[in-house]
């Protein structure tokens, strides 16, 4: 049975070429408990492939375009699908580093899936030196967006550390396909820039109550950029070598910290966690543009998701795009902070006073630019309307396992685009926020260094404002 693919799915497949793979990805790095040698992991997995558990209804899609579609990609179950194909093993070479983790990931971020199977594979990567594993799963942006596929990462582990008894991450009971969001733009960039632009034409089609209170919000949105004020649009973006034309070179590094060193720097800051992180990546930016000689006068500007629903416990999502400027140009980390705050305040206060229509509305005029870029073919734009997206995704309070293996991590992978070759997204775990950065290889080189910044940063923050608590990164744990 062959079901219609959405239009606005069908652009990620029409979209993709050699040089713009549209897949999100995902990497948990697990530590097994006490008493398990190397082998356990891969005989959990090689176990659980020749179980044959039926995969859920995801797993199982594949695209298909013919006569009976009428040229139009829709979906149909695979009929020839075999779990060992899209289930894999790697190993580093032993002694493993995180380094030789990262690279590993680069590659097999940056290859295209295949579109004669089911658009997704995931790998179980040993050989780390501390005795830790790593899975790797890529999914493309057709059937998921980057939030949807850490939801799904997420509903294969549990809270319970003495369960012994789990499905496979792919067999997992009610894998249907994850209700897609604004927030995606986070992981998976150009769902967001497809999705704001029609979603803001099909509500505005269906809400017409609230029409009258968009033109005054674009109004405002347009007046704020032209003050330069905090909102969804910006027209000072710089041109910098984030901002170019990108090849299908794919590098990825992440790193973690402790979450309390952020709510420490916040607290004594009277700023918000997520406040921090983008001063964290302006400085950790800047420092990365300087030594590479190419740092502009101007201040970058990061396009930033953020919820604006004020009831925590209530459903749905209520979101906005917002452009901060990071205090590129602000050598002191205070004052940098300062201008963070200010900004995503005043963004903030205006989508506040904005209907849904009007948020929606104005996210899409920010982001317009670069989405007809995503769906005519993906050529980067004259000037940017922002240089790089900044993101921090709140994860579970509470430590996950799978089968007993502790998750010491969730990284999330990007799908760079041209005039967007690098993504900066922050998740937590538990007690850790981990920030994943990645990159087209060839127009963003040597990631490493952009998390040594962060990491120097931090400190920095730290000690201009007194707060210091015992260092521990993932670095240090190497």
């Amino acid at each position: 049975m062959r079901l219609p693919m959405s239009p606005t799915d069908s652009m990620f497949l029409l979209g993709e070429s050699r040089d713009h793979p549209m897949h999100v990805g995902g990497l948990l790095l697990l530590h097994p408990p006490e008493g398990r040698d190397a082998s356990d992991p891969r005989a959990m997995f090689a176990e659980a492939v020749a179980r044959e558990e039926p995969p859920g209804p995801l797993w199982c899609k594949r695209p298909v375009r013919s006569l009976l579609t009428l040229g139009q990609w829709a979906w149909e179950d695979d009929p020839r699908f075999s779990i060992d194909y899209h289930v894999r093993f790697n190993a580093l070479p032993s002694p493993g580093t995180m380094d030789e983790l990262w690279e590993l990931v680069s590659r097999l971020h940056a290859s295209l899936l295949d579109r004669t199977r089911p658009l997704w594979e995931m790998h179980l990567i040993e050989g780390l030196a501390d005795g830790r594993y790593a899975l790797y799963v890529k999914i493309h942006h057709a059937l998921t967006d980057g939030v949807g596929a850490m939801r799904l990462l997420r509903r294969a582990l549990s809270t319970d550390p003495e369960r012994t008894d789990m499905p496979a991450p792919w067999a997992v009971p009610d894998a249907s396909p994850v209700a897609r969001s604004t927030v995606g733009a986070a992981i998976g960039f150009p769902g967001t820039l497809v999705r704001a632009v029609t979603g803001a034409v099909s509500e505005t089609v269906h809400v017409a109550g609230e029409l009258a209170g968009v033109v005054p919000a674009l109004v405002g949105t347009l007046d704020r950029a032209l003050h330069n004020r905090g909102g969804s649009v910006s027209l000072s973006a710089p041109r910098t070598m984030f901002n170019r034309q990108i090849s299908g070179s794919r590098r990825f590094a992440a790193r973690s910290w402790p979450l309390e060193r952020l709510r420490l720097v916040a607290k004594a800051a009277d700023v918000t966690v997520n406040d921090v992180v983008l001063e964290l990546s302006g400085g950790a930016l800047r420092a990365f543009l300087a030594e590479h000689d190419a740092l502009p006068d101007e201040s970058l500007v990061a396009m930033v998701p953020v919820s604006l629903r004020r009831d925590k416990q209530g459903g749905g999502n209520d979101i906005g795009i917002l452009m901060c400027p990071l205090g590129t140009q602000c050598q002191d980390p205070v004052e940098r902070l300062a201008c963070v705050r200010q900004s995503m305040a005043e963004g903030k206060r205006a989508m506040g006073s904005m209907s849904s229509l009007g948020r929606l509305a104005a996210s899409a005029v920010g982001i317009a630019p670069l989405a007809v870029g995503v769906v005519t073919g993906n050529r980067a734009p004259i000037r940017p309307a922002f240089n790089i997206i900044v993101s921090n995704v709140p994860g579970p309070d509470t430590p996950l396992f799978w089968n007993g293996a502790r998750v010491d991590a969730l990284y999330p992978l990007s799908v760079p685009v041209d005039g967007q070759a690098l993504n900066i997204t922050c998740t937590s775990t538990d007690d850790e926020i981990a920030f994943g950065l990645t990159a087209c290889g060839r127009t963003v080189p040597d990631l490493g260094k952009l998390l040594d910044h962060l990491d120097a940063e931090l400190e920095s923050l730290e000690t201009a404002l007194g707060v210091r608590i015992a260092p521990h990164t993932e670095a240090e744990r190497d």
